[in-house]
């Protein structure tokens, strides 16, 4: 039976479905601890991006424009949209192991053709072949850390620590690869790309250490449902998972752009590539420090107080970059990124405890798929205003778009919580 409750100041709280393990023996229980250790090392080693904070700079010494770029990325989501649900069946299918050495394979490999790769074409290469691992390990990294620790642990509020664990980890490897690329990268562009290519294969050591736990088939849904079952589970059924199934690549994508647009805003104040590394390792800290704040926020100022500010912060974020502009603006920049910390967190939690373990890395990938199809859709649209129009109108067009996600889908979101929280208070009542 699946049970509501309420948590302190009214948190998201989810369906907890009864688990019954009746696969086999446990294996090692040791392996399995380990596991975890194992997941957080690949999300670093995943995430220590060395040329991320001057990927901009670098893609236009090969010659391509700031539309170009946008193109390029639009390319790259077409590649993950193209395997995104294909990549969570086949983790829930044959294990989330499987899925995320191929992931690990194609992530090294794409990063060692980058070394003679020159020009938009070869680029497309590296791009899809980075498209290839990002689509097959997004997902199944976080359902794996989710059912290794339903063997170890009956306590559901570990999760919510583990996200944001997860997501500090990322961030802390993002930061700190951030402040090593701008250095590598003031020095020669070769030297970082060789040095991140070393980095790329470390995945692959992580992820053959990984072990599959057992799968569970008693969690009130099959071992693998249908398209239609699942979009009916997802769609039809609980009003906050499919509010906060279409919330969250809205969010993902708002505060995505200006990932894309920061390094030319930097550029044009003149700042040094090694400033970069330092500016992104500060923005990166930020997303981990709301990585860590996104729990605390929920459990103590409860679930409406949290939606109401992610819903808000892009909108400051967008149209103070626009209008302020020089340091002031940078800094504003910062809100985006704390944004993209609390929703990591928060609709991340609120998505994955409310569904079946079963389909897990389907419905995660499901979401990110959602959202590189925005971005393909979008990307293209704000890279040539931002080339052609300047980079305060396309600031000022993602701020509108903002504010209207926060009217159209956010606002139900919070209307929703609040039904369901009256609900069960009056029936705890009664």
């Amino acid at each position: 039976m699946l049970t509501h409750e309420v948590g302190q100041r009214g948190t998201i709280v989810f369906e907890k479905p009864v688990i019954e393990i009746t696969t086999g023996e446990l294996p090692d229980i040791a392996r399995l601890q380990r596991n975890i250790r194992v997941i957080y090392a690949l999300a670093f080693f995943h995430t220590f991006m060395l040329i991320v904070p001057v990927l901009v700079p670098f893609f236009e010494s090969k010659g391509l424009t700031l539309g170009e770029i946008f193109y390029l990325q639009a390319i790259y989501a077409s590649m993950i949209v193209v395997l995104e649900a294909p990549s969570g069946y086949l983790a829930d299918r044959f294990g989330r192991r499987a899925v995320l050495l191929i992931g690990s394979i194609a992530h090294g490999l794409g990063y060692l053709w980058l070394n003679f790769a020159d020009g938009f074409v070869s680029l497309v290469i590296f791009e899809l072949l980075l498209g290839i691992a990002v689509s097959m390990m997004s997902g199944a990294d976080l359902a794996l850390l989710y059912d290794t620790e339903k063997v170890l642990s009956e306590s559901e509020e570990i999760h919510t620590g583990s996200i944001a664990h997860l997501g500090f980890t990322k961030s802390i490897a993002e930061g700190s690869g951030a402040l090593l690329g701008g250095v590598l990268a003031l020095w020669s562009f070769d030297a970082m790309v060789l040095a991140q290519s070393v980095v790329a294969w470390i995945c692959l050591v992580m992820a053959l250490l990984l072990v599959e736990p057992p799968s569970d088939h008693k969690e009130g849904v099959p071992r693998l449902l249908g398209f239609n079952a699942l979009y009916q589970h997802l769609m039809n059924g609980d009003k906050i998972l499919r509010k906060v199934f279409i919330a969250l690549p809205l969010y993902n994508l708002a505060t995505f752009h200006v990932v894309w647009l920061v390094q030319p805003y930097w550029e044009e104040q003149g700042l040094s590539l090694v400033m970069f590394g330092i500016l992104w390792f500060a923005q990166s800290i930020t997303v981990g420090i709301a990585n860590k704040c996104g729990y605390a926020l929920e459990k103590y100022k409860g679930a409406v107080f949290s939606l109401v500010i992610i819903g808000v912060l892009p909108i400051i974020g967008h149209f103070g970059m626009a209008w302020v502009g020089g340091w002031i603006g940078i800094a504003l920049c910062f809100i985006l990124f704390f944004c993209r910390g609390l929703y990591q967190v928060i609709l991340v939690n609120a998505l994955n405890r409310r569904v079946p373990g079963s389909v897990r890395a389907t419905v995660n990938s499901l979401t990110s798929l959602t959202f590189r199809f925005g971005f393909i859709l979008t990307g293209p649209l704000i890279g040539h205003m931002a080339e052609t129009q300047g980079l305060p109108a396309a600031l000022n067009i993602l701020g509108v778009a903002s504010i209207l996600v926060f009217v159209l889908i956010m606002l139900p979101l919070i209307k929703a919580v609040v039904h369901m929280q009256r609900g069960c208070i009056n029936s705890s009542q009664h």
